[in-house]
Formats: C-alpha cells, structure tokens, sequence
C-alpha cells in the first residue's frame, strides 16, 4: 500500500472515530438536557446516598414518579412537587424488618409509629403461628385476644388476609411466612400427637395454597405448643411443600439453650432435605452457664454455608426476650390449649410436678425460667387483667414479694389471674454473644415485635424496647459508636440482604426501577431511647420515611398515608 492511501485511510478513520465521539457527546449532551427538564413527583437532593449493595456513599439526587425510583444522578434542571433537601443525611433503601409481629395489629391500630420512625418499611412475620389459615380450631384459642380488640377475622386463607389488609390500609409492607404449628392446629387442633397420614397430607395441602397465595416460606416455632409437638418428619414433609414454590423454611429452634446445636442440626436438615434455604429467628444463647458459646454457634452455622447450605439467621441488639409469661411452663401444661393449661394450674399435685421440672435446665424443652435466673430475671410486661396492671414492669420476684407467696406459687396464680394472657421479658443473653453474632455478614435484624403507636388500643406500657429501638440502636450504638462494622455493611444487612433472602423482587436497593422505599436519616445523631423501664420512646435520627413513593414520615410526625402493600412470595401469580 502505499504512504499516501495509508495515512488517508488513517485519516478518514480519525474522522469517522471524531463524528461518531461527537453523535455521542450530543446524545448524551440532549439526554442530560431532558433529564434536567424531567417533571417528578418526589426529587431528594443532596444526599450521602449507600444503595444497599455495601458500596461507599456516593453523592446525587433521586427522582421519584409514582411508586418507582425513575432518575438517580444529577437532577439540577429537574422540577418536582416536592423536594427534600438531604445533605448531611445518609439516603439508604428502607429497612427490612425480618420477624415483625404485625399481621394482627395493623388490624387494629395501623399507624404504625413504632416502626416507620426506626426507619423500618417493609416487615416479614409469621413465626410457628400465622394469619392463615384460619378455621374454628385455630380460632378457638384466639378469642380472648379477638373479643379485646373487637377484631373479626373475616377470612380463611392468606389471600382473604390480603384483601382484608389492602382493604384497611398499611403503612408498612408486609409479606408472611404460613406457620406449621398454624396448620397443624387446623387439622388437629393443641393435642400433643403426631398427625395421621391423612391428617399429614391435609397439612401439606394447607401449606400449598398458602404459598400460591404468596407465603415466603414456612416457618416454625419449636419451643411453644403446638409447634413444639411437631417431630422433625412432620416438619421436612411441611417445608417440602414449601421448597417445591420456591420459598425458605424459617425457624424459632427447638432450643437457643442447651441443645442449641442439635437443634442447629435439626434445622439444618429440614432444609436439605426439604431442599429450601434456612433463616434462624433471633439468633441468641440462652442461659448464664451458656454464654461466651456464640463462636461455636457462628462456626456451625458458617460451616453449613461452606458445605452449600444457604442458612442465615437475624439477631435483636436486646438481651431481653420476649413472650408470654405462661411460655415459662413446661410444654405439656399446654397440651390440649390454654383451659387444659389453666386447670392443670389449680391443681396443687401438677403444681408440684411443674415446680421440680422448672427448678432444672432439660434437653427437652427450653427453661426460660431458669435460664434467666429466676424470678428476678423475669419481667412482667403487658397485662390484661385491671387488677394485675400494677405489677405491669416489675420482676416476678418484686410480684411476688408485694403478694407474700412463693416466686414460682406467685406466677402461676398471676397466670390463673390473668388468663394466660401476660407477657414477660426474659433477660437471658450476653452482650459478647449478642456482639459477636451482629458482627456475621448472614446476620439481619427482625424486632420480633409488633407495630404501634404511643397511645390508642395497641398501646402497652410496658413494651419491650425492641419495638421502638431496635434499627437506630443498632446504627447508632453498634456500628457508630462501637465500630462493630462499617455503616455500608450495615445498611446492606437491613436492606438488600433481607430483599434477597426473601426474593424480594424490586426492593432493598436504591437503583432506578425499584420500588421508591427509602429511609433518609443522620448518621450523627440516629439512636434508640427507649429502655426496659420505660420502652414507649421514640428513637431519633431519623428525618423521612417514603414508602412506595409516599413520604410516610417527616420531622418526627407520621403524615397519615399508608402506601404499604402485601409482600407475596415466589409461590404467587396474579
């Protein structure tokens, strides 16, 4: 070739790279152009934004239309009906709850204070006992709780729920787990026995429609009757069911105490043989002469994920329990329901026998009794009865003292008094553990509470503090002051981590696209208030709430709307 046809070769080529750099700079250039002219409904400006995926802040705005995150980048030239002005604050996808308790609640009460002032906008619940399905066995056991708050259940199955909450409103979205001491007691009702074959396949069936009717998983809790009746085939046969739609089996072990690692091992092998992931509720060890045991609990559950076994778990950053004060018996007073359990308590022999079992930790059931302590571990935490609210946040032992009886006599009278309905907290935890186990990357938190508010029918003054602390305590006290982590790395433990372990699809990032759930707070000043004498307070920090495009919360006061919507599982089809 020669030089000449060379270098004019070369030189059209130059010329065609410069038209086609220039097409490209002007496409970007009107691209840019109508971006600054777009119109939103929502625009954030200004913001130290952590997406979710763990990344550093990046700085830029975001544009919101309707329930989606259209725009994220530099937005000057763009309008919008409202614009929040972010900087200083951190702008991070909503918080994930990942054991909430608010299925029955947001039936009652559904402003949800509690929750969207954490920061918290989508909730997972459901644990052993769900929403649905509901018959006249399931029903039965509930209708002190139902004729309390006047609530009717108008519904049969998950998607009678649904309907029922969209039809309410919901600040929150919520997505559940069907509960297989829920099925189990639609078949057989509080009998401690093992199904029979068809009894099993009713289960099975329950367990399909639910998830059809978009169930996330399945899920169990072992140390409370009914579920504790369950025997570990009876539970692989029901998260089968489970697996086969795509969900994860979810567990309240059969022990956090004792036999925590056979129970480890138990879940483990329901969800291999179940062939469905496993997440463990509040991940914790229970028990004086346990703690210092969360390394080896740790290490069981990492060497299960190297082995292929997709488990995780989430942790409250409490050291208290919380359940019912009448959960402190030994399973078998429960066995046929709360009158069977209440007439074994107004007889002196069952009363003895109970005794000399509580005075003991057992393989076979978990002590919360003895693993707190006694009774100066125990608090009493939400009363029905008017003439026991004065007990309401004293010890079992100051009860007890004040009545001149026996701590054990004394709590089982106060569960005849008040129908078995008491709550108590249980201070059964340590606070290396409880450190220890945040610290896991496969750990997230679930508040293991329902939502409320600070006054009105749902109202508890003595609540635990988990209710209203549990995100900023962790922000603020853990990752801000303690450095357990750095605060991208915590953000994607309450956001996009929470999204995938449940398939959440289109939520858990901020990415354009995703459903506009976002939580805009200071990281300087973001922290819990609320302690175990006085649970009802507010945390701070938190400046904007927005969930599904609406902005929930602002300045400390909740606007009213409740945008929040079902959650269904990978088993739906509309």
């Amino acid at each position: 070739m020669k030089r000449s046809t060379a270098i004019g070769m070369a030189m059209l080529f130059i010329g065609i790279i410069a038209a086609v750099m220039e097409v490209s700079t002007l496409r970007r250039s009107v691209h840019a152009a109508e971006q600054d002219a777009e119109t939103y409904d929502l625009i954030i400006r200004g913001g130290h934004i952590l997406d979710g995926t763990g990344n550093p802040w990046y700085s830029a705005d975001i544009g919101i239309r309707g329930d989606r995150i259209v725009a994220i980048g530099k937005l000057d030239g763009a309008t919008a009906t409202r614009v929040i002005d972010a900087n200083g604050y951190v702008v991070a996808p909503g918080f994930i709850d990942m054991l909430g308790q608010s299925e029955s609640s947001l039936l009652i009460d559904n402003r949800s204070l509690s929750k969207i002032s954490q920061g918290i906008t989508s909730e997972i619940t459901g644990e052993g006992q769900s929403i649905a399905p509901q018959d006249a066995l399931t029903l039965a056991p509930m209708k002190p709780f139902l004729d309390e708050y006047h609530l009717t259940v108008d519904w049969t199955d998950l998607g009678g729920y649904f309907a029922r909450l969209e039809k309410s409103g919901t600040p929150l979205n919520l997505g559940t787990y069907v509960g297989a001491a829920q099925v189990r007691e639609a078949v057989i009702g509080d009998d401690d026995r093992p199904p029979t074959v068809d009894e099993l396949e009713e289960m099975k069936g329950l367990v399909a429609q639910a998830m059809q009717q978009g169930a996330m998983g399945i899920s169990t809790a072992l140390i409370y009757p009914p579920g504790h009746y369950a025997k570990t085939d009876e539970l692989i046969a029901l998260a089968s069911v489970a697996g086969k739609y795509g969900g994860i089996y979810a567990t309240h072990m059969r022990s956090e105490g004792q036999t925590e690692m056979e129970a480890l091992d138990e879940a483990m092998r329901i969800g291999r043989e179940g062939h469905l992931p496993v997440e463990v509720f509040h991940l914790k060890v229970s028990g004086k002469s346990r703690w210092g045991s969360m390394p080896k609990v740790v290490a069981r559950i990492q060497a299960a994920r190297d082995s292929g076994l997709d488990i995780a778990a989430n942790m409250y950053p409490y050291l208290a329990g919380a359940t019912a004060l009448a959960s402190a018996l030994p399973p078998w007073v429960a066995d046929g329901g709360t009158n069977r359990l209440l007439a074994r308590l107004r007889d002196p022999a069952v009363r003895k026998r109970i005794k000399m079992e509580m005075a003991a930790d057992h393989p076979g059931w978990e002590n919360l009794y003895f693993d707190s302590g006694g009774p100066s571990g125990v608090m009493i935490s939400g009363v029905v009865n008017p003439d026991l609210k004065k007990y309401d946040g004293e010890t079992v032992a100051q009860m007890a003292a004040a009545e001149k009886k026996d701590p054990l006599d004394a709590m089982f009278d106060f569960i005849l008094a008040d129908g078995a309905q008491t709550g108590a907290l249980y201070f059964i935890a340590n606070e290396q553990d409880l450190q220890y186990g945040l610290k896991q990357r496969w750990t997230s938190i679930g508040l293991d509470a329902n939502e409320t508010s600070l006054d009105g029918p749902i109202y508890e003054p003595h609540n635990h503090p988990r209710a209203w602390g549990s995100m900023p305590r962790f922000l603020g006290h853990y990752v801000r002051d303690l450095h357990l982590m750095p605060l991208p790395e915590a953000i994607r433990k309450i956001t996009s981590m929470p999204a995938q372990e449940e398939h959440l699809k289109g939520r858990g990032l901020l990415k354009p696209g995703f459903f506009a759930d976002v939580t805009i707070f200071d990281p300087a000043t973001i922290i819990d208030k609320a302690t175990y004498t006085d649970p009802n307070q507010e945390s701070v920090g938190v400046e904007y709430v927005i969930v599904n495009g609406k902005l929930e919360f602002e300045g400390g006061k909740l606007t009213g709307l409740t945008a929040g919507r079902p959650l269904r599982g990978p088993g739906w089809h509309e």
